[in-house]
């Protein structure tokens, strides 16, 4: 199963995490592996996500407090292929294929600068006003199983 076309040409593919701390958030798909590797004998995908999302900004706020709503929290993990659900967007982001390499996770220093850099590069896209929907977390429907019991509480 592969996520994107062959070609390498196209910019990285957005897909959306289904299981694990960061189910639910949005990722790019940094390099794919279908064949698998050594130590992960799967297929599997390197992604670089947004653990939180900016808050919402409005006209009335200063630059200060903007600049502190428009702060993203990246990530960047390995993931089973079977643990993303592809969408049809893509996300132009230069440079992003030579940030993240397998050797990445190998040291926690690395990681930390890889993980600095995605996080300039994406606040960087969110300022710019491109890729709006990138940067809002899914709607979640919160409290669906308490309105559930109420609801069955209420027939009785």
């Amino acid at each position: 199963m592969s996520i994107k076309a062959e070609d390498e040409d196209l910019p990285p593919q957005v897909a959306i995490v289904l299981q694990g701390r960061q189910a639910g958030k949005k990722v790019v798909i940094i390099k794919q592996l279908d064949e698998g590797t050594k130590d992960r004998p799967y297929p599997h995908a390197i992604v670089a996500g947004v653990e939180r999302y900016p808050r919402k900004v409005t006209r009335r706020m200063g630059q200060k407090k903007l600049a502190l709503r428009s702060k993203v929290k990246p990530f960047i993990k390995v993931v089973n292929y079977s643990h993303l659900f592809p969408t049809r967007y893509a996300l132009e982001l230069e440079g992003l294929k030579g940030i993240v390499s397998a050797d990445t996770f190998k040291e926690p220093t690395q990681r930390e600068d890889a993980k600095k850099n995605i996080k300039k590069l994406l606040e960087d896209r969110y300022t710019t006003g491109k890729n709006k929907w990138f940067f809002q977390a899914l709607r979640v429907r919160r409290n669906y199983n308490r309105w559930v019991a109420h609801s069955l509480i209420a027939c009785f």
